[in-house]
């Protein structure tokens, strides 16, 4: 190689980190969002996008054979007019397009992650599907990376996304996309440890899954009442937390807080009660008691608390449920989210995301009480 062609390739490297420094310092520095789907039960068009600086329109798939990201032709149209669509209200609103989703194959995208080739399928169509639908970013939700194996591949994808991300933006004179990816709520996944190092110079941030941790169709949860995103362990040693991952994340991945961003759950879980005296958190429980897995958006059970409902929030755990008969649900109100919200700040992280905008009320509660909260 010669000194004309190193000094060439020395310039060009030192662009596209320069390209991706301008993206994790300057462009971002609070997040206050939430996911959209189109089977949330609210258009894009009823969005209060005033209450958000992000919002994730979920989700894109993984095609099983090409492992090219795609969009299907039911949601294309709701999809390519997303960002002109919240703008509307906000114009500076920055939007971003979610791939994958718990309804994904995690098995589809562990095979896209093994090869080169199929990393690079992934990530170049991801990118022209951003740009086409004028996303101002790219979101990952693989849930979840699940060997030692699967993680190194994971990391080899965000470097090599961040790299073409890079590349893309030096190419098209257009600002470097965002890249995110929610993860799970510890630093390592049942102790498979996630890639720190290519997290924290590939992301811009991380959204922490610090919910669904308790159901009454898991296999926790089928016997007894849980919280289910409590924010501390309530003095339990066992009870599943949000603090102690948010911890892990800081502590033993070494990710820096201005990375991380917690996420906020818009609904929560019912359980049927065996005693309806008995109706604390742990009290004696059989399964669900609406629906397969329990699931209540917000808004549901701010209908069933208008009906008799009685309410009860834990400052210990931070977290709210209400009761009726033998009916149960754990959920968070604008108690344990406001609480959730000055946590996040006090620990200076880069802000929140909540699952999901659909499940809030008509008048935004949870969402304005988060904004209002962080200020």
């Amino acid at each position: 190689m010669s000194s004309k062609t190193r000094t060439l390739s020395f310039l060009f490297s030192a662009l596209l980190f320069l390209t991706h420094l301008n993206v994790s310092t300057a462009q971002t520095t609070v997040v206050k969002a939430a996911y959209w789907f189109p089977y949330s039960g609210k258009e894009v068009s009823a969005i209060n996008s005033t209450l958000f600086t992000h919002l994730f329109c979920a989700f894109a798939d993984l095609n099983l054979t090409t492992y090219q990201v795609t969009i299907s032709s039911e949601v294309s149209p709701q999809f390519s007019s997303f960002t002109q669509t919240v703008q509307q209200k906000n114009p500076n609103v920055k939007t971003l397009l979610s791939i994958g989703g718990g309804n994904s194959s995690p098995s589809t995208f562990a095979a896209m992650a093994s090869q080169a080739t199929r990393r690079k399928a992934f990530i170049d169509s991801s990118i022209k599907l951003a740009r086409n639908y004028s996303f101002y970013g790219l979101d990952l939700d693989w849930e979840y990376p699940s060997s030692a194996t699967e993680m190194t591949h994971f990391g080899s994808l965000l470097t090599e996304w961040r790299s073409a991300v890079a590349n893309e933006s030096c190419t098209s004179g257009k600002t470097a996309l965002l890249l995110t990816a929610a993860v799970f709520r510890n630093a390592s996944y049942y102790r498979i440890n996630y890639p720190f190092k290519a997290i924290s110079s590939s992301l811009d941030w991380i959204n922490l899954m610090t919910y669904d941790y308790y159901g009454p169709s898991f296999f926790e949860g089928k016997t007894n009442t849980y919280p289910p995103a409590a924010l501390y362990n309530g003095g339990s040693t066992i009870l599943v937390n949000g603090d102690s991952g948010i911890v892990t994340w800081i502590n033993n991945a070494r990710i820096s807080t201005k990375k991380i961003v917690i996420g906020l759950p818009f609904y929560g879980r019912a359980w049927k009660l065996l005693n309806p005296n008995n109706h604390g958190y742990f009290a004696p429980a059989n399964g669900s008691a609406i629906g397969a897995d329990g699931n209540q958006l917000y808004n549901q059970i701010r209908v069933l608390i208008s009906r008799g409902f009685q309410t009860v929030y834990n400052a210990t755990v931070v977290g709210n449920y209400c009761y009726n008969g033998t009916t149960w649900i754990g959920y968070d109100d604008t108690q344990s989210i406001r609480a959730k919200v000055s946590y996040a700040k006090g620990k200076s992280l880069l802000g929140y995301i909540a699952w999901h905008t659909g499940a809030d009320t008509n008048t935004w509660t949870l969402a304005q009480t988060a904004f209002s909260t962080w200020g």
